[in-house]
């Protein structure tokens, strides 16, 4: 007999292997077992049996590592499904599935104690509302049927969509299946946690990053084993090893945090859909603010469209209102402002009143640059193509993609002035302002610099939770999903950031950003406020999410795309040539794009490029892409596939994004 065995490298397999006589009846598909690869020993996944080989002298199956199989018949399927979708081989679409406590040959990983939270109340059942019955009857009614659906449930902030998630996993407990729940960021994690724990107990199991190796793996067995029916997790947990699967939920289904940036580059949402169609599972992806390519399939009957147009309890909207910084700037002669006049007011009375506020900036770090104003001189990492920021905790310039460092200078390295300015500000420089001008009120901080320990993004969540904190200022990990009742303000310091960034959907993300943190204001009993800072306040984004109407919003958007055949009107592959010489980047990716035209003729709109890179340079290496907007994304894999496998550039690398964000 021979197994066909896959690795995980960036080659095309399965590759056959003897199996010895005593392993006959042990090896099984889903197995892993050790292999001679070349001149490496590695582990292989099997992934099929044969009688015969094309290869009699194929080489002997080392070792078995284990006797059950790892991976089901539907999981090998799903990774199968992803590698032809995401181009990329089978054995690193299969190695993505793998807990990475299991990738190097370990079976079994001890575990520290893991956190469960304490002392929680048990929930009562709160009445449902007329849109979240309306919701239910229609999701229930696919789950007893057994029938794959899609239903987008398109809830505005504060409406309940967590609610119809945890009736909806009550029905498929019932019915003896299992469910899974996705969330975007290790942030929300602990919340989405506790609110399952309350309701369900020992049958949650968790899964994200913040996890020790041990701990994935003891989540990992309770879950193969049957004891938790319930997992609750970012983005990997699509890949849990459960039985008889009845339910995935994905929360805050448009967050890009679901995109993969590393091989394989997937998209849970994706995968989500998929594995649900393998097992004729029902899927609910959520959000208040759902991406247009969700909206234009559910608007064209391929996904069911749900909607909660109301609050809880039918609680009042956050009123918003808009600052002209460029008044605020021409009125009070300053040309760097970081609090409106209005929202200085705002902070100060909710601190009045005892209550709390949410500050969101797009940006970490103290300042966005340091620039020369004789000059012009920007200081730039030396291995990126990008502009230093400066931390004043670290009193240092740092790269925030390679962690390049270097000590601010007061002299210009280039005209030797000392006109150093430091342009633009972070959430360092907000905390700074705050502390200046509210200096009794208790203040956290909540962005990836803070966030450096393994609890610490529960620690400042219970402590705002707890009234610790009156103002968390914070990037993207405060905008979305958490609860909290005594935030009655919201300031946006600048709407802009995403808006400016060059990317076809600057203006949807500004859009869910804003639409987001405004949904954290007035859910307790008080009303909120919400204040939008920004330099373009006539912005169709910016103004539609100060109405909270997405529907317009996305009117507006989808014209736009339609007219340049963007998604989803297309789907977009990203090939990206790098080398540490930036001649044969160039020269790498012009060949291609010639080679890719003939693409053109079979379900392909168009190849653009050879073009930089948006971070020309990282790492020291030079970035050329070509581009391309394909209208059958299935027929173009394969045949793309091929195309790059032959046409492998020499003295550059080459990566492929199918559906980048």
């Amino acid at each position: 007999m021979f197994a066909k065995v896959l690795v995980n490298l960036p080659v095309e397999g399965p590759f056959d292997y003897k199996i010895p006589k005593p392993l006959q009846d042990a090896v099984k598909p889903g197995c892993r077992v050790w292999v001679s690869f070349g001149p490496r020993r590695l582990v292989g996944y099997v992934v099929g049996l044969s009688p015969t080989s094309k290869f009699p002298s194929a080489k002997e199956i080392e070792q078995l590592i284990e006797t059950e199989p790892i991976l089901d018949e539907n999981m090998l399927n799903l990774t199968k499904q992803m590698s032809r979708r995401y181009l990329c081989s089978w054995g690193e679409a299969i190695d993505a599935a793998i807990p990475s406590s299991l990738k190097k040959g370990k079976v079994k990983v001890n575990a520290r104690k893991q956190d469960v939270p304490e002392h929680i109340e048990p929930t009562t059942h709160m009445p449902p509302s007329q849109d979240q019955k309306k919701s239910l009857e229609e999701i229930y009614k696919a789950i007893e049927q057994k029938q794959h659906q899609v239903f987008l449930l398109h809830g505005i902030t504060g409406s309940g969509k967590t609610e119809v998630y945890l009736q909806a996993i009550e029905k498929v407990l019932s019915l003896g299946k299992a469910c899974i729940v996705l969330v975007p960021e290790i942030s929300l994690t602990p919340q989405a946690v506790e609110r399952f724990h309350a309701r369900y107990k020992e049958k949650v199991a968790t899964f994200h990053s913040r996890l020790t190796q041990g701990q994935k793996y003891e989540q990992w067995k309770k879950i193969k084993d049957g004891i938790c029916h319930i997992v609750i997790g970012t983005r990997s947990a699509i890949f849990s090893p459960v039985k008889n699967l009845g339910l995935v939920v994905v929360d805050e289904e448009h967050d890009t945090s679901y995109k993969q940036q590393d091989t394989p580059r997937y998209n849970a949402v994706w995968a989500a859909v998929q594995r649900a169609q393998n097992s004729s599972a029902v899927v609910i992806l959520g959000s208040a603010t759902p991406s247009l390519e969700s909206y234009y399939k559910a608007k064209h009957k391929e996904y069911r469209l749900v909607n909660l147009r109301e609050r809880i309890e039918k609680r009042a909207l956050p009123v918003v209102n808009i600052v002209d910084m460029r008044k605020e700037i021409v009125e009070r002669k300053r040309r760097h402002i970081v609090f409106s006049r209005v929202l200085n007011e705002a902070i100060n009375k909710t601190l009045d009143n005892n209550e709390q506020a949410i500050l969101f900036l797009n940006r970490r770090g103290f300042s966005t640059y340091a620039n020369c104003k004789k000059c012009g001189y920007v200081f730039r990492c030396r291995k990126c193509n990008v502009a230093l920021n400066f931390h004043s905790d670290k009193k240092k310039l740092i790269c925030h993609y390679c962690n390049y460092q270097i000590d601010p200078v007061d002299i210009c390295p280039e005209c030797r002035s000392s006109y150093l300015n430091y342009f633009g500000f972070g959430t360092q420089r907000v905390e700074s302002e705050l502390h200046k001008f509210f200096p009794t009120a208790a203040i956290g901080r909540m962005d990836t610099d803070s966030m450096t320990k393994r609890q610490s993004h529960k620690e400042i969540l219970k402590d705002f939770a707890s009234g610790k904190y009156k103002i968390l200022v914070g990037t993207q990990m405060v905008a979305k999903g958490h609860d909290f009742g005594q935030v009655t303000l919201v300031g946006v310091i600048s709407a802009d950031t995403a808006l400016n960034l060059p990317d076809f959907r600057a203006g949807e993300r500004t859009f869910q950003l804003l639409a987001q943190v405004a949904g954290r204001a007035g859910r307790g009993s008080k009303p909120g406020r919400v204040i939008i800072q920004t330099y373009t306040p006539h912005h169709y984004a910016i103004l539609c999410s100060v109405q909270h109407d997405y529907e317009s919003f996305y009117e507006k958007e989808i014209l736009l795309r339609k007219e340049l055949l963007l998604p989803p009107f297309s789907n977009m592959i990203v090939v990206t040539l790098r080398s540490y010489k930036e001649e044969k980047a160039k020269s790498a990716a012009s060949e291609l794009a010639k080679t890719l035209c003939k693409l053109k003729t079979s379900g392909c709109y168009e190849v653009a490029g050879p073009v930089p890179d948006m971070i020309y340079k990282l790492r020291r290496q030079f970035r050329w892409n070509v581009i391309l907007k394909v209208k059958n994304l299935e027929i173009i894999t394969e045949k793309l596939k091929d195309i790059l496998k032959n046409s492998r550039p020499s003295g550059a690398r080459l990566t492929v994004d199918v559906d980048p964000l």
